[in-house]
């Protein structure tokens, strides 16, 4: 058994500054000297890239339906082992997930799957005594909850803290920690998927700014007491990661400012499945680095389209190695990327690597979100038919065909209904609309980097024989 002190930053709704609140409370402690581990409940790649930027440590996701009580708990402690505090950002509202009539999916179910005391982010602009009434309304509804304290945000004067604290405190036994000021210029800019990265900040000090903010108003020994109410957590008996000992494939991952989208968890268990991981840029590079697959991740290629589909040479590159048998892997984003062309918000249209023939249409009104479990219909790159994996689809594209495309894979949501077809496949390439979380099921890392195997012998065999 060992302590983890951790604590789970919530919201009563989405909107009231979760995340402006826990990175500066993930800068905070840092700045206090603390080696912080962050992490996000639900299917989020943006929010971790802020935690990562004001802590220097990966942001892990943890999901309750996507991974289950079990995988969240080994996740969070293997990150957690050598933390002095761990803080996890929640989505949306404290209890909003999958369902209206249960916890699945929801902060408050990964919350309980670990045990760990929550602290509740309300927006204070407008209230008064009524906060004392939201927030004993939160504290309440699930007894086997623990919601610990309260963090007012958008509170323009140490006046109006006071009558929200003196409210709660007189009608409950949460206990309030601060507030937050309302500052426009601590305000991380955002757009259709969400905030923007960050690798996109243009100002480097924010999350210095930010905890610099919350250090003037906010009780920061309250705040670290709570993270260390929690109990004990058993320490998961787990068989050690142990690396595959076959050949060691190098995997080109896609990484810019176009392709962002990534789960730490995934390129870990690539490394363990016996990749080599090569950073390269779809936006800037004029080719690709010497590589046996490529992982093309979710992102912003629709913002981008205009330069990717200026640089020719990649795309060339691209389509040459898909076309020699080379393994590619590419979800949302690069699975657009992978289409002949791209058509942004503003209806121009964009040439791409032209491996699917069929264009990427954003529509503003058009989007698709949801839980997903993929189940391979045929043989594929992910594995044997019958092979099941969890993970979120996320988009405001649609693809509209412009010859026949074959897909591999088939949907279901939370409940099992059909979503249709996913998994384009041509060649040794396979793009889902799905991000996939192979925790869900860890027979994808090492398919994939055992069908590039395959495919560098016989693209290796292929080239001697022509020789």
């Amino acid at each position: 058994m060992k302590k983890y002190p951790r604590l789970v930053i919530a919201g009563t709704s989405s909107g009231v500054g979760k995340t402006t609140a826990t990175l500066a409370i993930l800068g905070a402690l840092r700045g206090r000297g603390h080696r912080v581990q962050p992490f996000k409940v639900g299917p989020d790649f943006i929010d971790p890239s802020h935690h990562r930027a004001a802590t220097g440590r990966p942001s892990r996701n943890l999901d309750g339906w996507m991974l289950g009580a079990d995988l969240n708990h080994s996740i969070f402690t293997r990150a957690a082992a050598d933390a002095d505090i761990s803080i996890i950002e929640g989505m949306m509202g404290l209890f909003d997930g999958s369902s209206p009539v249960n916890e699945v999916g929801s902060t408050a179910e990964s919350a309980k799957q670990l045990s760990a005391p929550v602290l509740l982010v309300v927006d204070g602009s407008a209230l008064a005594r009524s906060a004392a009434a939201m927030v004993a309304g939160y504290a309440h509804f699930d007894p086997a909850l623990r919601v610990v304290g309260v963090l007012f945000n958008r509170v323009g004067s140490e006046e109006h803290y006071q009558l929200l604290k003196t409210a709660v405190e007189q009608a409950t036994d949460v206990i309030p920690v601060g507030y937050l000021r309302p500052d426009a210029s601590l305000a991380i800019p955002d757009r259709h998927l969400g905030l923007v990265m960050a690798m996109e900040q243009v100002d480097g000090q924010l999350y210095q700014r930010l905890a610099e903010a919350a250090l003037e108003t906010v009780d920061f020994d309250r705040i670290e007491a709570l993270a260390h109410s929690c109990g004990t957590l058993p320490t998961p008996v787990v068989q050690p990661m142990m690396k595959n000992h076959g050949r060691t494939i190098r995997i080109g991952v896609a990484e810019d400012q176009a392709f962002c989208f990534y789960y730490q968890d995934n390129l870990e268990l690539l490394e363990v499945a016996g990749a080599e991981l090569v950073k390269f840029s779809p936006l800037n590079d004029q080719g690709l680095p010497d590589v046996e697959m490529l992982y093309l991740g979710g992102g912003y290629p629709e913002s981008h389209g205009e330069v990717l589909a200026k640089n020719v040479a990649m795309r060339a590159a691209i389509k040459r190695f898909a076309e020699r048998g080379g393994v590619i892997y590419a979800e949302c984003g690069g699975l657009m990327y992978l289409t002949e062309s791209i058509r942004d918000f503003d209806g121009r249209s964009h040439e791409m690597v032209g491996i699917f023939p069929a264009e990427a249409v954003m529509r503003k009104h058009s989007l698709t979100l949801g839980h997903r479990t993929v189940e391979c219909s045929r043989r594929c790159i992910l594995g044997e038919v019958g092979i099941t994996a969890r993970g979120h689809e996320f988009h405001y594209s649609t693809l509209i065909a412009r010859g026949p495309l074959e897909h591999t894979c088939t949907l279901s949501d939370v409940g099992g209904s059909s979503k249709g077809q996913d998994g384009l496949t041509r060649h040794n390439v396979l793009a889902l609309y799905t991000h996939l979380h192979f925790a869900s099921q860890p027979q994808v890392g090492i398919a994939l980097v055992n069908a590039a195997r395959q495919a560098t012998v016989r693209m290796s065999t292929n080239a001697g024989s022509s020789s």
